[in-house]
């Protein structure tokens, strides 16, 4: 039974993680206010948007909180993007629920898989080149495996009906699946949040400051390494569950090297130091890259080298801007006397 103080301080804790929260309640209520104002276009780019950040926030855990810079990200986003578009076309449907919890699982083991080849070879840019590499590989069995659909990809992916037995929920209508897509995300994100402040996450930044003292104070430093890489890998493949009906095609480009740049990207732009950097990187990137649509041939060049104008000017990204700002604020306040302070006092007689 818990004590009055062990309740309260329970109780405050909680309070704190709902306060700490605001951030994602206020992009989820701006994200569901996209249909009422915006077209159809924009809402499809919306959509986008929310599976890249939670993308990005799966990379950015790997890389700001364990210390593992990862290359091959996109993998794990195939993977789950192609067990929710292959398995129900190959074994006649299934609940849509079942098809992402199997796709964020298999992600998870892919990572873990990949996970005890790399981490217990190597670390630091050999690790990144490794995760590379199997990324390649996947690619590779993708575009050689006929019930993938090889080069072609696998197209004519339905929206999901959700029947839960007392109520079924038609996500094929309207924008259904585009408000699925928020709150799917919106828990992802709660979830990688949760992962990356409480003791996991003390843990996990102990690790990457120095491993060799949390080994030393009894951490295990492989064993985490792993854990935060299965959270990363099943997060990414969440991601790309949720993607394949709001497109309705995957292709082995899921897979690509290019694809793997994407998380980095954000995280780069929006701020790598901070947790929610990554996602207002990709709400940037995805309004940079909407910007440009229209520049054939030089748009890819033109978002590069605004990308690159950024990162050189403002190395901790957005987000380290935006701190950076208010800390110079907070110093000139308390640097600068109050007309109460600075009034002389009145001597007592």
């Amino acid at each position: 039974m818990m004590t009055p103080d062990r309740t309260r301080k329970a109780a405050g804790t909680g309070g704190a993680t709902l306060l700490a929260l605001w951030p994602l309640a206020l992009g989820m209520v701006l994200f569901a206010l996209a249909p009422a104002v915006l077209n159809q276009g924009l809402v499809f780019l919306a959509g986008l948007v929310l599976v890249n950040i939670v993308f990005a926030q799966a990379w950015n855990l790997l890389f700001a909180y364990a210390g593992l810079l990862s290359f091959g990200q996109a993998m794990f986003f195939a993977v789950g993007a192609y067990t929710m578009a292959a398995g129900p076309q190959q074994l006649g449907g299934g609940p849509f629920l079942g098809w992402l919890l199997i796709a964020t699982l298999l992600g998870a083991l892919a990572a873990i898989i990949f996970g005890l080849v790399a981490l217990r070879r190597s670390g630091g840019i050999y690790f990144a080149v490794l995760t590379l590499a199997f990324a390649e590989l996947v690619h590779v069995i993708i575009t050689k495996t006929d019930w993938l659909g090889r080069n072609d990809g696998l197209v004519g992916i339905t929206r999901p009906v959700i029947d839960l037995g007392v109520i079924t929920i038609d996500l094929t209508r309207g924008d259904a699946y585009y408000y699925a897509m928020i709150l799917g995300c919106g828990l992802a994100s709660a979830a990688l949040w949760w992962a990356g402040h409480g003791v996991l996450g003390r843990s996990f930044r102990a690790i990457r400051q120095d491993p060799v003292r949390a080994a030393f104070l009894g951490l295990d430093v492989d064993r985490h390494r792993l854990i935060a890489f299965a959270i990363s890998g099943a997060a990414s493949a969440f991601a790309g569950a949720m993607f394949a009906p709001w497109t309705q095609i995957v292709t082995p480009e899921l897979a690509h090297w290019s694809q793997s740049t994407r998380p980095v990207l954000y995280a780069l732009l929006g701020g790598a130091g901070s947790f929610w950097g990554p996602a207002v990187g990709a709400i940037l990137f995805g309004a940079v890259e909407y910007a440009t649509r229209t520049m054939h041939g030089i748009a890819d060049i033109t978002t590069g080298l605004m990308l690159l104008a950024v990162v050189l000017a403002i190395p901790g990204g957005v987000m380290g801007l935006v701190m950076k700002l208010r800390g110079r604020a907070a110093a000139r306040s308390t640097a600068t006397p109050s007309p109460a302070s600075g009034r002389p006092q009145e001597q007592t007689p």
